[in-house]
């Protein structure tokens, strides 16, 4: 297992280029201390899967270093470094048995027999595999399949790190949060430094210690499940982290007052004024009630009540700014008119998109 460091790592598909745009990944540093457990989350195309392809090894980064315990790995082949990827689908030996390829990785490795076979029985069991240890693969469904391809990533009790590639993609929505489960489980039993890639805030945050979130091309914030949905520190995250995600509207501070819409919005802390017109306030619908019509709060008018079953999504407009709202009930509501109530210990201000504190523009 490893510290994987990455220092001014930035890649380009057409090589270099003093041209910013042709890079898939931006200029980045980050480090990942040894036996983590990370999540690389954004959407499609934002470079998470060509940032785990450098750390692999599958691509030589455009710029940059990539370190292994201080030692230089960038030009190091995936064996060299000693890494276990699983992918998206399964990669995996149809015409053996799960033994079989449970075994492979050892066995490449000229392991004895007497080492292969409790390692891999303990490791069927913790997976769900025991009964078809001796079942050819090709006769498993894929969800069974895998677990063989996440099995064969973990057999090795020495790799640097685990490397997984949106690897419950194929996997139906119960059978993802058991093998999620699992993964913790293994983690916390074996310490492998494992990195997560998926476009799925759930995996992600459920997965993992620490969150890095990408958008086009960029690490926009690394933090805890909490910090991310507590504190996003871009617009993006905001968006992104939450179902539905963070209330984003634009608004003019005044000292300790946003205003949206003409309406005055307690901040708590008192902000400087920003050079920028692009300012934003933003706050989760979880962090929002309504109030009947005349009583405390904003004047805002109902657009529309989604219930989900657990809660209600209450849509209202403030003027054109629209604000979705998480409620238990809204029985008590009459007509088609509320007040919104926010407290100024859950509002966030973002400037050029990205977060700001009071006193700090």
């Amino acid at each position: 297992m490893a510290n994987i460091t990455l220092k001014e790592i930035a890649h380009s598909y057409t090589g270099e280029s003093e041209n910013p745009d042709d890079f898939a990944l931006k200029r980045l540093d980050l480090t990942w201390r040894d036996g983590g457990a990370y999540a690389l989350l954004g959407p499609s195309g934002c470079g998470k899967t060509t940032l785990l392809n450098i750390i692999s090894g599958l691509l030589i980064p455009t710029r940059g270093q990539i370190l292994f315990n201080d030692q230089d790995v960038t030009r190091l082949s995936t064996e060299q470094r000693n890494i276990a990827q699983i992918f998206q689908f399964p990669v995996i030996y149809d015409t053996m048995t799960v033994f079989e390829n449970l075994a492979f990785p050892l066995k490449n490795r000229g392991r004895s027999k007497k080492e292969i076979e409790p390692r891999v029985i303990a490791l069927a069991q913790m997976l769900g595999l025991e009964n078809s240890l001796h079942t050819k693969a090709q006769h498993l469904t894929a969800d069974l399949k895998q677990k063989i391809s996440l099995g064969r990533g973990l057999i090795r009790q020495s790799v640097n790190a685990i490397l997984f590639d949106e690897p419950l993609t194929v996997i139906d929505p119960q059978m993802k949060w058991e093998l999620r489960s699992q993964l913790k489980h293994l983690h916390k039993k074996f310490g492998f430094t494992m990195i997560y890639v998926t476009h799925d805030q759930t995996e992600a945050l459920t997965f993992a210690d620490e969150v890095v979130v990408m958008y086009e091309g960029k690490i926009v914030q690394v933090g805890t499940p909490e910090e991310l949905f507590e504190k996003p520190a871009h617009t993006f995250v905001g968006y992104f982290i939450g179902s539905p995600g963070m209330n984003i509207v634009p608004c003019e501070l005044q000292g300790r007052t946003a205003l949206v819409k003409g309406q005055s919005i307690d901040l708590g802390t008192s902000y400087a004024s920003p050079t920028s017109k692009n300012v934003k306030l933003g706050v989760r619908p979880e962090h929002l009630s309504l109030n009947p019509p005349g009583e405390e709060g904003l004047p805002v008018r109902i657009v529309k009540v989604d219930d989900i079953g657990r809660h209600k999504i209450v849509k209202v407009a403030l003027d054109d700014a629209i604000f979705n709202v998480i409620m238990p009930e809204v029985a008590a509501m009459t007509g088609d008119m509320g007040s919104l109530v926010m407290s100024s210990d859950h509002v966030n201000i973002y400037v050029d998109e990205n977060r700001v504190t009071g006193g700090t523009l």
